[in-house]
């Protein structure tokens, strides 16, 4: 089972459409661990390089699933983006950039998700979601688009 969950993480990143170790361990009944070991025993076996999950990757999915409007999604993406090319969220795991994304986008519209929400559907723990949030918080103005119509306000969104 390890090595079908692995082959179809490789090759759902080959199609354009990847998916995370956690979705594959919930349909398949094996765990993330095991499954990312084996990725890379695939992976070197069959010399196959495939690209890392992207937060782009995950955005649209992610927002989908909390029902936010894809005005949320858009901002989200766009805080994401912008805090990777600031160096805001260097090392850290994109599914953790996209939730705090979401978080900061869905907190200054009137669709708003908690930080364990966001988490349950990212498959990253609150204080993940809060640390990385924390780290965007401070530049907020600069990561959220131009076009974003604000329902609550920057210097009104939660500080934590």
């Amino acid at each position: 089972v390890a090595i079908s969950s692995a082959c179809l993480c490789i090759a759902s990143r080959q199609e354009g459409v990847p998916r995370t170790f956690k979705e594959v361990s919930a349909v398949s009944q094996t765990s993330k661990k095991e499954i990312g070991r084996v990725f890379k025993l695939v992976q070197a076996a069959l010399d196959i390089s495939v690209e890392a999950i992207k937060t782009g990757d995950v955005m649209s999915r992610f927002c989908s699933h909390l029902g936010l409007p894809n005005s949320v999604m858009k901002a989200a993406t766009a805080i994401a983006k912008t805090a990777e090319e600031l160096g805001i969220v260097t090392g850290r795991s994109p599914l953790s950039v996209a939730a705090a994304a979401i978080y900061m986008a869905s907190q200054a519209s009137k669709c708003k998700r908690s930080q364990k929400d966001i988490g349950d559907v990212a498959g990253v723990v609150v204080v993940t979601v809060r640390h990385v949030y924390q780290l965007m918080y401070p530049r907020a103005v600069k990561l959220f688009p131009k076009d974003f119509v604000f329902f609550t306000p920057i210097n009104k969104l939660p500080v934590s």
